[in-house]
């Protein structure tokens, strides 16, 4: 599938969440109860999963659609990229999680100290992008975009850790994210396996 890029690029910003919102729904309602098509050990990682909270922080993006206290502008934007940076990182989990098989059986998977292998959800922010930027989107054309910008959103995501000074850019920088935020979900639910187009979700705007 060829992202829309333009076509998002006019939506409005709640237009936006809205497409967001739809979309992690999907994900949820199928990914959560995949028992009998995704492989076992997928399914058991699936159904624990809080697929309902990035749905939950989907709906929360809308509060960040203006800031009605000025004093409030810096806190808010914080809350704002950590409310989005959780996102990015929930969709990268569950694209892991679908294809557990494979992470798990690969050489270059994370162990913890003892030599177990990390299940997807519990592997760090920073981990899973390398992950994904030396296996997933190696051969994509949008690889270094894809581990530039996640990259960018755990730093601005971070900043709700950090007492010292640290960028967080302005609510129109957060505007443009969220917009890139949709075009990388999308990416990432175009490449999950369904058991028929029908069961797939709407990736049309």
């Amino acid at each position: 599938m060829n992202i829309p890029i333009a076509k998002i690029n006019q939506l409005t910003y709640l237009e936006v969440i809205d497409k967001i919102i739809e979309l992690n729904k999907h994900a949820r309602d199928f990914w959560s109860d995949a028992l009998g098509w995704a492989p076992i050990e997928a399914s058991n990682l699936l159904s624990k999963s809080r697929l309902d909270w990035q749905v939950s922080l989907s709906y929360s993006m809308k509060k960040w659609n203006e800031c009605s206290c000025p004093e409030a502008e810096s806190g808010d934007l914080i809350l704002a990229w950590a409310n989005l940076g959780t996102l990015v990182e929930g969709t990268i989990k569950l694209f892991l999680s679908v294809y557990s098989n494979d992470y798990l059986d690969d050489s270059t998977n994370y162990k913890d100290r003892k030599g177990d292998i990390l299940q997807p959800d519990e592997i760090s922010f920073d981990k899973l992008r390398q992950y994904f930027r030396n296996k997933i989107w190696k051969n994509s054309v949008s690889a270094s975009e894809f581990d530039d910008w996640v990259l960018l959103m755990q730093q601005r995501r971070n900043a709700i850790h950090a007492f010292k000074s640290r960028e967080i850019d302005t609510f129109d920088d957060f505007k443009s994210h969220t917009k890139k935020y949709l075009a990388f979900l999308m990416y990432h639910l175009d490449r999950l396996p369904y058991p028929d187009d029908q069961y797939g979700p709407d990736l049309y705007l």
